[in-house]
């Protein structure tokens, strides 16, 4: 399992707990009208509820490095989607970084291996 997909699963885990999963869980449908049932009327307000905390949360534990290369989202499903995919393409570029000093790196002699 990759970190990435670990840290998700941790932020998805804490956001249930606290109660605040519904924006990430679900779209917010179309909005809402005077013939809007109660029903309807409810669910946007728990959904508006969620996503703005999730938001905070989201914001509050992701790096600030992370912070600034995410632009602007109106839900919190479109955050933890940027930040999923940046943590992808980091992982990636690590792991190539890594992998090319390994294969370049020449064994001196000077210490132990």
């Amino acid at each position: 399992m990759r970190k990435c997909d670990t840290w998700s699963e941790q932020v998805k885990f804490h956001l249930g707990v606290l109660g605040f999963d519904l924006a990430v869980l679900e779209d917010n449908f179309a909005a809402i009208t005077n013939s809007s049932s109660e029903e309807e009327m409810l669910y946007h307000k728990q959904w508006e509820r969620s996503n703005r905390l999730s938001l905070i949360f989201l914001r509050m534990i992701v790096a600030n490095n992370i912070k600034t290369t995410i632009s602007q989202t109106g839900t919190a499903k479109e955050y933890l989607m940027f930040v999923e995919e940046y943590l992808r393409f980091a992982n990636k570029s690590l792991n190539d970084a890594l992998l090319a000093q390994l294969t370049t790196i020449k064994y001196d002699g000077s210490r132990g291996m």
